[in-house]
């Protein structure tokens, strides 16, 4: 127990190395969070986006009103932003590691069907996917839709079935 005041400190005396300790800790666990809280909860960005921008507004704030001491409050917000560009670089370089942190685009809707598996894991409803249809292609259903697709920032994007041309002779 004394390694982990010693690590991460206790009350509000906290000194850079520990505020850094604890940010890190912070970090993941909202990163985690927000991973299970679903896409649909933010919307645009990905979760690992978001971490960084409650995370980091969080966190300065308390400089601003002076809740917490500055110099280690910024180190913290600095392991911070530090944290979010490594595990940016480490997902180019890692697709599983980029899947697990950013997500995953799923398959909602294909060739007149929905897949009520991936809409279930996403908890996105058909109405969703009629909303955007209505928004996008300014229609109330999906006979022009070959395939709806839950992207990694919450959107449902529509791809248009093909149509064939007919050549002039």
């Amino acid at each position: 127990m004394n390694i982990l005041v010693a690590i991460f400190g206790e009350g509000r005396d906290l000194d850079a190395l520990q505020m850094a300790a604890r940010t890190v800790v912070v970090f993941f666990a909202a990163l985690v969070f927000i991973r299970i809280s679903g896409r649909r909860s933010f919307g645009q960005r990905s979760p690992f986006d978001y971490v960084v921008a409650i995370l980091l507004g969080a966190t300065l704030s308390r400089v601003i009103v002076g809740a917490s001491p500055a110099i280690p409050t910024l180190v913290a917000s600095l392991v911070m932003v530090l944290i979010h560009r490594a595990l940016a670089w480490a997902c180019i370089h890692s697709p599983r590691l980029e899947s697990l942190v950013v997500g995953v685009e799923r398959e909602i809707f294909k060739d007149g069907r929905f897949n009520e598996n991936q809409m279930s894991a996403a908890l996105i409803t058909r109405t969703d996917v009629f909303e955007t249809a209505r928004q996008e292609l300014h229609t109330l259903d999906l006979d022009d839709v070959h395939s709806a697709i839950l992207e990694r920032n919450g959107q449902v994007s529509l791809v248009r079935k093909k149509t064939e041309r007919k050549q002039d002779s």
